[in-house]
This record gives C-alpha cells, sequence and structure tokens, in this order.
C-alpha cells in the first residue's frame, strides 16, 4: 500500500462505530474484494500511530465471541482527519488517472 493509504483506511472503516482489530482488517479486505490484505505487522504498528495522534481511542470491549478485545473509535480530531485525508486521496486519484488517461490531443 501506498504510504499513508492503511491510516486513511482505517479512519474510514471506523466512520461508522467502534470496531476491535481484527474486524478493521476483515472490513478493509472484504470491501477491496480482497485486493487489499492487512497484515497484523502493519495494522497494530497504525492503530497505536492514529491513537498517539490523537484521530482515535481505545477501549476495552467484549467481542462477538464472548472475549475481551480492545476496540478503536474515531475521534472528534480522527473525523476532521479523515475528511482532510478523503480531500487529498481524491485529488491524488484525479492526478494519476489525468497522466494515465491522457486527454487526445
Amino acid at each position: 500500500m501506498l504510504q499513508g493509504t492503511l491510516d486513511l483506511l482505517i479512519l474510514q472503516t471506523l466512520a461508522p462505530g467502534p470496531a476491535h482489530g481484527h474486524t478493521i482488517a476483515h472490513v478493509i479486505e472484504r470491501r477491496s474484494d480482497d485486493v487489499l490484505q492487512v497484515e497484523h505487522g502493519s495494522l497494530y504498528p497504525a492503530l497505536h500511530r492514529l491513537e498517539n495522534r490523537g484521530w482515535i481511542a481505545s477501549f476495552w470491549g467484549t467481542s462477538e465471541n464472548n472475549r475481551r478485545a480492545r476496540y478503536y473509535r474515531l475521534t472528534a480530531a480522527g473525523r476532521n482527519q479523515l475528511v482532510e485525508q478523503t480531500s487529498r486521496w481524491q485529488r491524488l486519484a484525479q492526478a494519476v488517472n489525468r497522466v494515465l488517461r491522457p486527454a487526445e490531443e
């Protein structure tokens, strides 16, 4: 993945509500039709980084299979960052598409 992309995907995944790490990875993989694979070695450092930046917060809860799990949720700063990063990503994707599909000369 491009640098910073995982952060954006995590923020977007948490937009509807809190989730634990396994669910975050599963949602990203499912929504991308398994094109994007999120390894735990990348996911958890990203979650800690986002938490340190104040964009997400964590709390302990009980998972669907009745196990104790750490859940993550967006903070107000995280919602603002999601809007900013989504806009930046859309501009980048449009620019790349313009290069890949140049207008007929």
